[in-house]
């Protein structure tokens, strides 16, 4: 009879990962991204515990979206006042702050528990080349 392994948190151990996504269609890079956040690529897998790597994601200017969602994709934010929906077409969103649309793709991506904040800590997004993560020596991955 097999026996299921539980990973305990200090039998993990933490790389660092680089994803360079220029030209990658976002949502399938969302996905991959998400996977390695949470320890999906690896063989011990544990669904309630945090097993994964972090993430570098560079060049987040230069991802593409498909058809017009450009055009027709939204982003919402409320103020908090009556009245105080504010819209963002992805467009805009890419030009003022390209880093939040990778980071709401992957937040979304990633289950909605009380493990969600700490996994988008992992995480870390830049709209172009340089980081401040070669100290870390992130291993390149090609999605």
């Amino acid at each position: 009879m097999q026996k299921t392994t539980l990973v305990k948190k200090e039998e993990v151990e933490r790389n660092w990962v680089l994803v360079n996504v220029d030209g990658k269609i976002l949502g399938r890079a969302a996905t991959c991204i998400a996977n390695i956040l949470r320890g999906k690529n690896k063989p011990l897998f544990t669904p309630h515990e945090d097993t994964g790597d972090f993430v570098v994601v560079i060049n987040a200017q230069k991802i593409r979206l498909t058809g017009n969602k450009l055009q027709d994709k939204i982003y919402y934010k409320h103020t908090g006042f009556r009245g105080g929906l504010k819209e963002t077409t992805a467009e805009k969103m890419l030009q003022k702050n390209p880093t939040l649309v990778i980071e709401k793709a992957v937040y979304g991506m990633l289950p909605g528990n009380k493990m969600r904040p700490h996994l988008m800590k992992k995480l870390k997004v830049y709209a172009e080349k340089n980081h401040p993560h070669a100290a870390q020596q992130p291993k390149t991955i090609e999605i």
